[in-house]
């Protein structure tokens, strides 16, 4: 980080150009916009480039490198693997600086400076950080070595973003900066925020709305269109700018969502039941979607997924791990037939030429066989819970260990021999399910998101499920979340 530092503010005294790569998901749009935000707080030009995940792929690739005109660049969430741009940009005379926060490959760019927590000689303490945790703490470091007064709260509001959506363990650091970040945000005059609420699309900030809500609406711009929209949102001062983004990524995500589902159905019959990793194709399936079809397939199966998008002899993908497997270990027993491999536990990205495709399936099957757990025991269920025990009193316990997330994942409870009152098909697709069920005298309504379960009126039942409060129309309820019903 000195290194980083100081190579960029000697740049910044002699007025060089100063260039930034960022990435198209949550993590690296709130990096980018952490860096926007520190460049305009100092006064200086920066220029900055997500790239388009369709024209060129992940991370800085010669594609960016041939826009983008600076002395320096630095890189935000990507670049670990960027063996080969760092290549070409010390050939240009460049100073490349790589901030990320991903597993290291076997090799290491050559570039003037690396900042990753993950590497063996970094004395950072918490490993598990995300990569727009990395841009805020160089935006304080660089504001330190320029004598600048940097606005870190602000910045800290849109890091917790990414530290919920790129499913950092909320332990330790992370739980610290989430918490202040999210406290931030509900006193925030930021036009993407008014904007939200505005639309009434914010009535709870937390963890949850984070990751169900705020998160999906900020990826649909890269996963269907192009990420600096979604930059701009979380950048912009201007209200009616921030309004109409917002227009443009309601859209997108309303769009998104009818693609993920028509591909989720088409991956999951190509699962055969008795695979310990689920591995499936499309031909030109969209790219964007393909990570949020792997978290459907792998929750459905619970055994780790990888879908993939194949297109002139290439197969490009995400993986979305399960259980206790560690994600990134097993996909890189297949390392040497991957052109491209990054990620951490629990996700992976990858691409390979297509005819590779049989034997990497059957060498992962048989590493995941190995690696990952058969008997895998979800630690997150509490224990037996009788209706009669669920009242408000309850929630304001839960609510103090709250935010809930990766490694403080929220209580799961079981109740036995439940009623089923009533069932009813919800959901624009009816894909979901609203019960009323009862257990001794108590009643409660229940949701079930992407049902499978066949149970109808009148069954008795055993669910596991959790509980949350909700508000409507100035009225709070207690609603259970239904896991698994059977």
């Amino acid at each position: 980080m000195t290194r980083a530092v100081k190579r960029v503010a000697e740049a910044i005294k002699t007025g060089e150009k100063i260039a930034l790569i960022g990435d198209y998901d949550v993590d690296g749009v709130t990096a980018t916009t952490v860096m926007r935000e520190l460049f305009e707080q100092i006064g200086y030009p920066l220029q900055w480039v997500i790239p388009n995940r369709f024209k060129d792929g992940y991370g800085v690739s010669k594609t960016v490198l041939e826009r983008v005109d600076a002395s320096v660049i630095i890189t935000v969430d990507n670049g670990i693997a960027a063996v080969e741009p760092a290549r070409i940009c010390k050939e240009r005379g460049i100073d490349l600086i790589i901030t990320d926060h991903h597993a290291l490959p076997p090799t290491l760019p050559d570039a003037y400076a690396i900042v990753d927590q993950k590497q063996l000689d970094c004395k950072f303490k918490f490993k598990e950080v995300c990569g727009a945790q990395i841009a805020w703490y160089f935006a304080a470091a660089l504001g330190k070595e320029l004598g600048v007064s940097v606005d870190t709260k602000s910045l800290m509001a849109i890091v917790s973003l990414a530290i919920v959506a790129d499913i950092m363990p909320l332990t330790g650091i992370n739980r610290v900066m989430l918490i202040a970040g999210l406290e931030y945000l509900k006193r925030s005059d930021k036009a993407f925020i008014k904007a939200l609420k505005r639309r009434n699309m914010l009535k709870n900030l937390n963890s949850e709305t984070v990751a169900f809500y705020l998160a999906p609406l900020i990826n649909s711009a890269g996963r269907l269109k192009d990420a600096s929209i979604a930059s701009d949102f979380l950048f912009t001062k201007s209200e009616s700018e921030a309004e109409m983004i917002l227009d443009e990524l309601i859209s997108l995500n309303t769009e998104r969502k009818a693609i993920e589902r028509a591909i989720t159905k088409d991956a999951l019959k190509q699962v055969n039941p008795s695979d310990k990793i689920a591995i499936v194709w499309g031909r030109e399936w969209n790219e964007g979607v393909v990570g949020i079809v792997a978290s459907k397939v792998a929750e459905h199966y619970k055994i780790p997924a990888i879908v993939l998008s194949c297109k002139d002899g290439i197969c490009k993908g995400s993986g979305r791990n399960w259980g206790d497997c560690d994600l990134f270990s097993l996909v890189g027993e297949a390392r040497e037939y991957l052109d491209k491999f990054g990620g951490h536990k629990a996700a992976v990205g990858l691409s390979f030429k297509e005819e590779k495709m049989p034997l990497i399936k059957s060498l992962l099957n048989i590493k995941a066989s190995e690696q990952c757990s058969k008997d895998f025991t979800d630690k997150t269920i509490l224990g037996t819970l009788p209706f009669s025990e669920i009242d408000f009193e309850l929630l304001e316990i839960m609510e103090k260990f709250e935010p809930y997330g990766e490694a403080n994942t929220k209580p799961k409870f079981i109740t036995k021999g439940v009623e089923i009152l009533e069932v009813n098909e919800v959901g624009a697709t009816k894909e979901h399910k609203r019960y009323r069920l009862k257990d001794g005298n108590r009643v409660f309504t229940a949701i079930e998101f992407r049902s499978k379960s066949n149970a109808q009126k009148g069954d008795l039942c055993n669910i596991i499920y959790t509980i949350s409060k909700n508000e409507y129309n100035d009225n709070v309820y207690i609603n259970l979340y239904i896991e698994e019903i059977k």
